[in-house]
């Protein structure tokens, strides 16, 4: 090379060679794109508005599945006309409409219990194609117009059994919208705010309920009605607010085998928050190896749920969340459920009731980083069932309390 020829620069060695600095998502977006900014905080916002949605579907069974106050006919005279309306036609609940009193009055547990089945069971399945193919963001959007869909079916339910179908398949659609939100909100989180950050998603649903609460007062003479309008703002979500304001994860690009894509929204999340990406950074899987192929590889992570169960420790871990989930599961929304029996003023009670949630949420998050996840998990599954057993032990307050908090 003649001694005269210019020497390639520092920089355009490392284009030329192709290699740059490799970080994790969390250290690109601690270092370079921020932890959390006016990118975080409009797409935070954003995702954990689904929480309210989820938060309509899964309560509005409190107001629409109401008894009335008195009975208006003796039991043995209760039937499908014990209304006066028959079965079909306006009515202020199912129980109204369809007679759910008396022998029939399984039939309204029956009907909750079908949609948490159906929970149960999408969870599953659109958490494995939201590690899939789907992605978190296309999940979202799916059973969100399936949420929709089902619901407003539910308003015209010809009777009891398609009811009951129709809230099953609900629960199939609605059971992963907050697990499907949680993820989105908090992946584009730096790891110094994401606990804070996914506590605070727990406060869209408690508004959702207050929110509920406020609707249905204004519909207390139709449950169809109610059904119809609660459903509404699943599809405008979908369609308006999921497109245009909500990222796919860039966790789930790289776990894909995209990084150009992951690398993208990391750029924009930088770029919203006035901070800057060097050129030569490139993005790597967090548990992948100096010496591993580059996570631009042509075979992608499968998504299945045996992948889990191949490391001993996620084995562990996913029984163990399975057990605590569905403990507190059987906990608040059989608290959370059971207010129609408090013999108060029911739209005021759900209201304050959520609200009553908030404070916990405030006091985990800003405790979290100080203890960590495991001692919080403990110490609260420990108050809540001290307070339950001292609930139950209030004169009047029934022996269910009692079983609800041995449960937890």
């Amino acid at each position: 090379m003649s001694t005269t020829e210019p020497l390639l620069s520092a920089g355009a060695a490392k284009k030329k060679g192709g290699k740059g600095r490799r970080v994790g998502i969390d250290e690109a977006l601690s270092a370079h794109a921020g932890a959390f900014g006016r990118w975080q905080l409009r797409h935070f916002v954003a995702v954990s508005a689904a929480w309210a949605l989820e938060a309509l579907h899964t309560m509005v069974i409190i107001f629409a599945d109401r008894e009335p106050a008195t009975l208006p006919v003796p039991c043995a005279a209760a039937g499908r006309e014990w209304a006066g309306g028959g079965g079909s036609g306006a009515a202020a609940s199912t129980v109204v409409e369809w007679g759910l009193v008396c022998g029939q009055r399984y039939k309204v547990g029956l009907a909750q219990a079908v949609f948490f089945a159906g929970c149960m069971i999408g969870a599953g399945v659109f958490g494995h194609l939201s590690d899939s193919f789907l992605g978190r963001k296309g999940a979202l959007q799916v059973v969100c117009v399936l949420n929709a869909a089902f619901g407003l079916l539910t308003a015209l339910s010809p009777n009891y059994w398609a009811y009951a179908a129709l809230r099953l398949l609900t629960g199939f659609s609605a059971g992963s919208v907050g697990v499907l939100a949680f993820v989105l909100a908090t992946e584009p989180v730096g790891p110094a705010r994401r606990g804070a950050a996914g506590m605070s998603t727990f406060y869209f649903f408690s508004g959702g309920i207050a929110a509920l609460a406020a609707v249905a007062a204004l519909f207390q003479g139709s449950w169809r009605a109610l059904y119809a309008v609660t459903s509404l703002p699943s599809l405008v979500f979908a369609v308006a607010v999921v497109p245009f304001f909500v990222s796919e994860s860039p966790r789930w690009y790289l776990v894909r085998r995209r990084p150009d894509d992951a690398l993208r929204v990391i750029r924009a999340i930088a770029a919203t928050n006035g901070r800057a990406v060097p050129e030569d950074l490139r993005l790597k899987l967090d548990d992948e190896e100096p010496g591993n192929k580059d996570v631009g590889g042509s075979t992608a992570s499968s998504g299945s749920i045996v992948d889990v169960f191949r490391s001993p420790t996620t084995r562990v871990r996913l029984v163990l969340s399975v057990l605590i989930n569905l403990l507190s599961s059987v906990v608040y929304y059989g608290l959370s459920l059971n207010v129609v029996n408090l013999k108060t003023n029911l739209y005021v009670t759900v209201v304050v009731n959520s609200l009553a949630e908030m404070p916990a949420y405030l006091l985990t998050a800003l405790l979290l980083d100080h203890f960590g996840r495991k001692p919080l998990a403990i110490g609260t599954m420990l108050l809540s069932g001290v307070f339950c057993i001292a609930g139950s032990l209030v004169p009047g307050a029934g022996i269910m309390r009692f079983v609800m908090s041995s449960s937890r």
